[in-house]
């Protein structure tokens, strides 16, 4: 049993973790409230994590990325071996790594995928699979393990669909980030795209590949746990609306712009969904 004292510090830090959220994405954070309470705390967790690491990359261009992020590395895995950590970013992480039992292979193949951002700027097939797993599909598999708490047998059966979604939702941001990656970080996600020979055949190929990942998803959401299923289609939701802006954009727009979900559209999105979770219309 906790200490009053080691209760206080772990509640300030999954505070941490939750402010992070709140303050990097507005999206993430409906689809965090629409989940059952017992999963905030672990959810706004991995969040934070997984955002920290992120930053490190693409915004600490005045330092050296390279050993903030192997610091950063050696701190995640002493965090979760001694369970406990200064760090309270850090410290509401290995606590949802220990509780859940979070694979180490997910959280190497994530931090890898940071790693890779420091030293490529152009990704080709294969280089681009490993990243879209690594950034993307293991954040959903860490989620997908505090939903099922402990059920293999049903981690198992819905780990595609959830690996699914998080290609999705990173291929759309990829989409909507083509100008700030290229301008501000020189990257260009896609393989074989070229940012200044973009042509409407590109987008629609990437388009195409998306639209795949979404509708695997969807099998998976269908058939997730009562308490998860709501939040998860919440994300999901946005990430359609998002996309389908997208779709309609000409090539010069996406080039140009960073498109957007205005704040009211994502509360609409939300009372959309649950009025479809309350009726059973999913």
């Amino acid at each position: 049993m906790q200490s009053t004292a080691m209760s206080l510090y772990q509640n300030v830090c999954i505070k941490c973790s939750t402010l992070v959220t709140q303050n990097y994405s507005t999206s993430f954070s409906l689809g965090i409230k629409a989940l059952d309470k017992r999963f905030h705390d672990a959810i706004y967790s991995i969040y934070g994590f997984v955002r920290f690491a992120d930053e490190i990359v693409d915004s600490f261009h005045d330092y050296d990325k390279a050993d903030l992020l192997e610091r950063f590395k050696v701190e995640t895995y002493k965090a979760i071996e001694e369970k406990i950590s200064l760090n309270p970013i850090l410290q509401s992480f290995q606590t949802v790594v220990n509780e859940y039992g979070i694979d180490y292979e997910l959280i190497d193949a994530f931090l890898f995928s940071m790693e890779m951002d420091l030293y490529n700027d152009r990704y080709e097939s294969s280089l681009y699979e490993k990243y879209i797993y690594g950034s993307a599909e293991v954040v959903g598999l860490m989620c997908l393990k505090v939903f099922v708490e402990g059920d293999q047998v049903k981690y198992d059966a819905l780990k595609d669909s959830a690996c699914s979604l998080g290609s999705a939702f990173q291929k759309v941001n990829f989409l909507r980030d083509m100008k700030s990656d290229f301008i501000e970080r020189g990257r260009v996600y896609f393989p074989d795209v070229n940012y200044q020979g973009f042509t409407l055949e590109d987008k629609k190929t990437i388009e195409a590949d998306i639209e795949k990942d979404f509708q695997h998803a969807y099998e998976g959401i269908i058939r997730l746990p009562q308490g998860a299923k709501f939040g998860v289609y919440t994300a999901y939701k946005y990430y359609r609306s998002l996309f389908k802006k997208i779709k309609k954009a000409p090539v010069n727009q996406v080039l140009e712009e960073r498109i957007r979900v205005p704040n009211e559209r994502k509360f609409l999105l939300l009372v959309s969904s649950a009025f479809r979770h309350q009726f059973n219309l999913l």
